[in-house]
């Protein structure tokens, strides 16, 4: 067997980060990671330049059972931290919208920095190995590999969950909480897109690849961002975002133009033009395509001359407010994040140590704590990792 004082399984932002800070304490520290390469998520993520935080962070950017559980490792590190890091090491980056940070490069560049710490810190990284049992004897942690043995006095659990399977994704780190008497929060799909079927569908698909800035809403909560129709139904970010608040049965609402009041717009033009069509109206706003769509639904084709108020109140009705019930979301295969996880009122806010089992630590994606569409998951993996990178 071969001893280290902290074992680390999962080598994605949440691991290496907490990796680096222990291995900078002294600690001998191994991460073990399944894949044959370390950092898949962050390789794709962004589009392939890695949206790496957000500067408009806040606790309300998180969904968990306790919203109060993330707060102190966000404070504790903080975009800033994590953008000072970046500037050290030369990284050039931009802000793309909403906050959103992102590598004028590649985010290859953030992989290569999280190793290169991680050398310099004195971490092993091992790829390639499965864990194929866990066990606790004497404050001790025994792993059973295949490539061997392994143990340690803390073991760090930064497996993520089930989001996109295609790369190796799964609830392994549900698993291990199960063992040692954890409970889970039901994992769901989170930032994840629309489907439907039947007749809806069959109306949605002449629309698909047309995108439109638009608000969404989904019971009190609401996002203004770019809606996507596709062939199995909607996405883009704004649906990306509410999906997360999303329960099967729910309507959700879109306006589809957010910054007007789309009735007095037609009572106007039926005033001035009584010989356009409210295609036409809506087309000054709107796509083509889109706002013949919308007049479809609405049944309006007429001239505006031949349509009453309640025809015009019941368009309007649907561009600002159009209510559809999605049949089901497109799941874990395209998920980008996993809701839920492993209970937080197990774990210390300031350590990630499991109050009923000392040395065992748990982190990142894999916690019942949740990020809003745009960069914040990532700066969860990195401050959680910070965090328990001080005491493991």
């Amino acid at each position: 067997m071969r001893p280290y004082d902290v074992i680390i399984i999962g080598a994605g932002a949440a691991g290496l980060m907490c990796a680096i800070e222990a291995g900078r304490r002294g600690r001998s520290v191994i991460v073990l990671e399944k894949a044959d390469k370390p950092a898949k998520k962050i390789r794709i993520s962004g589009g392939g330049r890695c949206n790496f935080t957000n500067l408009r962070l806040g606790p309300e950017n998180y969904l968990s059972q306790n919203p109060h559980f993330s707060k102190s490792a966000l404070m504790r590190y903080s975009p800033a931290d994590f953008i000072a890091r970046m500037e050290t090491r030369g990284i050039k980056y931009h802000e793309k919208t909403l906050g959103q940070l992102f590598c004028d490069g590649s985010a290859q560049e953030v992989i290569d920095m999280l190793l290169g710490d991680c050398r310099d810190a004195g971490v092993s990284l091992q790829t390639g190995i499965a864990v194929q049992d866990i066990t606790r004897h004497d404050g001790q942690f025994r792993l059973k590999t295949t490539m061997g043995n392994f143990f340690a006095s803390s073991l760090v659990i930064a497996t993520g969950g089930p989001s996109v399977p295609k790369m190796g994704a799964t609830g392994y780190g549900y698993e291990i909480a199960r063992q040692f008497g954890l409970s889970i929060i039901e994992p769901r799909a989170a930032l994840v897109p629309f489907t439907f079927d039947g007749p809806q569908l069959s109306h949605m698909k002449a629309m698909a690849g047309l995108s439109a800035d638009v608000e969404v809403k989904c019971g009190r909560k609401s996002f203004r961002e770019a809606l996507l129709f596709t062939h199995r139904g909607l996405s883009g970010p704004a649906i990306l975002q509410i999906s997360s608040y999303w329960s099967k049965g729910n309507i959700i609402t879109v306006n589809f133009m957010p910054d007007l009041d789309v009735y007095n717009v037609l009572v106007e033009a039926r005033s001035l033009h009584p010989a356009r069509t409210p295609i036409h109206v809506l087309s000054e706003s709107l796509p083509k395509r889109l706002a013949q769509f919308l007049c479809q639904d609405a049944h309006v084709t007429a001239r505006l001359a031949d349509l009453s108020n309640a025809k015009l109140r019941l368009l309007a009705g649907i561009v600002n407010e159009w209510r559809i019930q999605p049949t089901g979301t497109e799941g874990f295969r395209t998920a980008e994040v996993t809701l839920g996880g492993v209970d937080t009122s197990a774990l210390s806010s300031k350590t990630f140590e499991v109050k009923s089992v000392p040395g065992l630590y748990f982190i990142g994606e894999v916690v019942d704590v949740t990020g809003q569409l745009g960069g914040y998951n990532f700066q969860w993996a990195w401050s959680s990792g910070h965090a328990a990178g001080q005491y493991v």
